[in-house]
């Protein structure tokens, strides 16, 4: 065989490579496999239904703007603080420096960081609210989350808006150390002051909601509200299991039994969220007018 002839061979071989791979991809992206029943839709099914599993009702991870998309009204939606970004206080590093973890999950996410915070309107009622997205390094709280979270309570105050946040996060961002901690007391302050106004604060805690955070203003809601099956803890089940030296239950820690138990109020279907919080809202408004 001719040495074009052989050249010629190879690149038909790598071209037919290419368009399987190509075709690949493009199968993978078409269909998204339920992780907890292992159901196997098509994605646009599954974008359609509020990326809730047809079959078994788990509710895959939403992003922050999926959230705004889910919540608000068409066009209602104004960002604030959109570039408030996080720093490198400590110089920390691991594996990795912090700074670069940082700008590589800004590129990865197109997020300043782990909220988004501004005001829309949920048919026709105009709230101020937070949205955490685990995107960005586990929803974690640094510095500028709790300054984002704290800037949006007291404008909320400022304005008599009522206030919702959404929970999702791995608790406290240990890279800012104590200045990640001292968040927990600055948004609990600021959220002391919007109650003292008397204006309602409703909380949505999805999976998961950790750590600092559910110490914090994930559970100060004057209402909390939770999507079905979200991890909702503090410590990790192994460490509390290692701890008192005792067998969980299988539930332990999902928003099913902490509804049994009395620490969060409705548990709600993400497709369903919307319709309620007006509900509350309404109830409010009408209290108040």
């Amino acid at each position: 065989m001719s040495l074009s002839k052989w050249l010629a061979k190879k690149r038909n071989v790598l071209s037919d490579f290419n368009i399987k791979n190509i075709h690949s991809i493009a199968e993978k992206n078409l269909w998204v496999k339920c992780n907890q029943c292992g159901f196997l839709m098509y994605h646009k099914i599954l974008d359609s239904n509020y990326k809730i599993c047809p079959k078994c009702n788990y509710h895959f991870p939403a992003s922050s703007d999926e959230r705004i998309k889910h919540l608000f009204d068409v066009n209602s939606w104004t960002s604030s603080d959109y570039n408030l970004s996080s720093t490198d206080p400590l110089g920390f590093s691991d594996r990795k420096l912090y700074s670069e973890r940082l700008l590589d999950t800004k590129i990865k996410t197109g997020l300043s960081d782990a909220v988004q915070t501004g005001s829309g309107s949920i048919f026709g009622i105009k709230v101020a609210c937070g949205i955490m997205d685990f995107r960005f390094m586990g929803g974690s709280m640094g510095s500028v989350v709790g300054e984002k979270l704290t800037r949006l309570i007291e404008k909320a105050t400022f304005s008599n808006l009522p206030l919702i946040i959404l929970c999702a996060s791995g608790g406290a961002r240990m890279q800012e150390g104590m200045l990640s901690l001292m968040q927990m007391a600055k948004v609990s302050s600021a959220l002391y002051r919007h109650n003292k106004s008397n204006l309602p604060y409703f909380t949505i805690l999805t999976s998961p909601t950790t750590g600092g955070v559910t110490a914090s203003f994930a559970m100060l809601g004057d209402i909390i509200l939770a999507e079905p099956g979200a991890v909702i803890a503090f410590a990790g089940r192994r460490v509390i299991e290692q701890t008192i030296k005792e067998q969980l239950p299988d539930n332990f820690q999902t928003s099913e039994y902490l509804f049994e138990h009395g620490f969060i109020d409705i548990i709600v279907s993400r497709n369903k969220l919307r319709e309620q919080l007006h509900k509350l809202l309404s109830l409010y408004c009408n209290a108040i007018y």
